[in-house]
């Protein structure tokens, strides 16, 4: 097979898949009711050219920024490909997103037009959300939309001759504005070219040898640079198959028909898969049946294969800190979990594990053609081939994250071992003082507070004598309460056990004083968390703090809220 010429351009990648291999599979999307429908090369070049034909047939301005909303779908991709095609710029937004935030997106990136794919108000923000979006914008229904009474994708590629002359600007030039979680405050809009949005790849294919033979699952939001990346763009520049989940309830049905070679997920998830595994196999009777020479093997094997990750060649987790000690459960079972490491300022290439140099806890050594140093106060500032334009009208901005000789801050703290492997620390801004002048790093506490009980937890005390930690019980936690299947006063027991336990690996100034079992579930549609999962420490800190010294003098080692 010919090799494509020039693989800093995803419409090329595209157009070389077309060319060589016109009916492989390469997008596979279930749909309500049990269909599934298979889009080859052929179709997916096609579909992408007619409804850039539609856009080009509007007259908006060279280079318009163009809305994209919706859960992952195969026309998502294929959206963002007839956007690029038109000579336009694509707007990721989160489905998760609250009216107000979208309509700032909307109007920031000073969008023209919005393409609204797959919602459906309960899994998603749809109710809240859609009455953020501008009046005055057009737009589009992508299969799955749940707006009808808007021009529709199928009936625009029908009415629509493909695209004959695709549009293909600088590799340098603006491709896609992609807005930041907001963790901290409001979204930055990040600015990425053609080329940043390949130049990772080159990295990876050295590192991990991907082929077009692989598979890949896709349920992490598109709208986030590492799907985007690892999914999205990987796929287009190695010409891999992609399979869609189809809803929450289906997600073991569609992992086992993609029988994924890659699979990539985040902490949170990746918590959720371990503990569940151990609620039906405790740890005691798994180091038991591990023990044993040949049951050992096929126990592990069955219990990837329950997780459908039995054709996994590696996985890869990313976005936020997994503990060692569940990287480590994965790897012993067999499965080649690398911890990857990268922001939305860089599309997520910056550094990664690889196979054989693996270091649990650490996140690997710089990805190819990427420089890292740890500045003077301990923040990790790197240089990537993949590194951002800049934000979106905001120079100043960037001008203060990124330094003089062109490495990025990340705002993380890190420490480099003997063979240049990075691990990160903390979060510059996260470090917190207490009222005895100690300072305190929440991420690495954070992470030894794994009970199966337990969704998220949030460690903070700024002018208190000590910190404490926010617990936030995991919904079967609240079940098991609303049941009586567990009482407060168990929980209570297990929860105390595991402070002392975490306690006894900690400074004196790190000790955690007591916990906190919060009443509210923190999701993204109440604030707490992110779209891409990750707590937000300022809201949630805003709600919890006003309480710190009533707790303290209730003289509980578990207070519940």
């Amino acid at each position: 097979m010919s090799a494509t010429p020039d693989k800093t351009d995803l419409l090329n990648c595209l157009q070389h898949w077309e060319r060589y291999t016109p009916d492989a599979v390469y997008l596979t999307q279930p749909y309500p009711g049990g269909k599934v429908v298979d889009y080859p090369w052929r179709e997916v070049a096609d579909q992408s050219r007619r409804m850039a034909s539609y856009l080009q047939g509007l007259n908006l301005p060279a280079g318009s920024s163009i809305g994209l909303l919706g859960k992952n779908s195969a026309h998502w991709i294929m959206a963002d490909l007839a956007i690029w095609m038109a000579g336009f710029v694509s707007v990721p937004l989160y489905p998760t997103l609250n009216a107000e935030t979208a309509r700032f997106i909307m109007e920031h990136s000073e969008a023209r037009l919005l393409f609204i794919g797959k919602m459906d108000g309960t899994t998603d923000t749809w109710n809240d959300l859609r009455h953020g979006l501008p009046k005055d914008v057009p737009m589009i229904g992508l299969p799955m939309s749940p707006l009808k009474d808007i021009p529709q994708w199928e009936e625009l590629v029908k009415k629509n001759q493909p695209l004959k002359d695709v549009v293909h600007r600088s590799v340098d030039a603006l491709a896609t504005i992609v807005y930041t979680s907001g963790s901290t405050g409001r979204p930055k809009g990040v600015m990425h070219s053609f080329r940043s949005m390949t130049a990772g790849l080159y990295g990876a294919q050295e590192m991990w040898n991907v082929t077009p033979e692989e598979r890949m699952l896709s349920y992490l939001p598109l709208a986030h640079v590492a799907e985007r990346a690892v999914v999205e763009s990987a796929s287009l520049f190695h010409g891999f198959r992609v399979y869609f989940a189809d809803k929450l309830d289906t997600f073991q049905q569609d992992l086992k028909r993609a029988r994924p070679t890659l699979f990539f997920s985040v902490p949170r998830l990746w918590t959720k898969f371990y503990l569940a595994i151990n609620d039906k196999l405790p740890p005691r009777k798994q180091r038991l049946l591990f023990a044993l020479p040949v049951l050992s093997g096929l126990i592990k094997k069955k219990i990837l294969r329950e997780m459908g990750l039995d054709h996994v060649r590696f996985a890869i987790t990313g976005a936020a800190p997994l503990p060692a000690e569940i990287i480590g459960w994965y790897r012993k079972l067999g499965l080649e979990l690398l911890e990857v490491y990268g922001m939305s300022e860089n599309f997520g290439n910056s550094h990664a594990n690889r196979p054989g140099q693996v270091r649990v806890g650490y996140v690997g050594s710089a990805s190819p053609g990427t420089q890292c140093r740890i500045a003077e106060n301990g923040e990790l500032e790197v240089k990537s081939p993949s590194q951002m334009l800049g934000y979106y009208k905001m120079p100043e901005k960037t001008a203060e994250e990124v330094t003089a000789d062109g490495y990025f801050k990340t705002g993380d703290r890190g420490e480099l071992d003997e063979l240049g492997r990075l691990r990160i620390t903390g979060r510059v801004k996260e470090l917190f003082k207490t009222s005895k002048g100690k300072y305190i790093a929440p991420v690495p506490i954070e992470n030894k507070l794994n009970h199966p009980k337990i969704e998220v937890s949030c460690v903070t005390g700024p002018t208190q004598p000590q910190p404490f930690v926010l617990l936030m019980p995991s919904p079967d936690a609240h079940k098991d309460l609303r049941e009586g299947a567990v009482s407060r006063e168990t929980l209570a027991r297990e929860f105390t056990l595991l402070l002392d336990q975490v306690n006894a690996t900690l400074e004196d100034h790190e000790k955690l004083d007591y916990a906190v079992v919060v009443k509210e579930q923190w999701t993204m549609e109440n604030g707490f968390l992110t779209p891409t999962m990750k707590i937000k420490r300022n809201v949630i800190e805003d709600r919890y703090l006003p309480s710190a010294d009533s707790w303290k003098k209730a003289g509980s080692k578990v207070v519940w809220e």
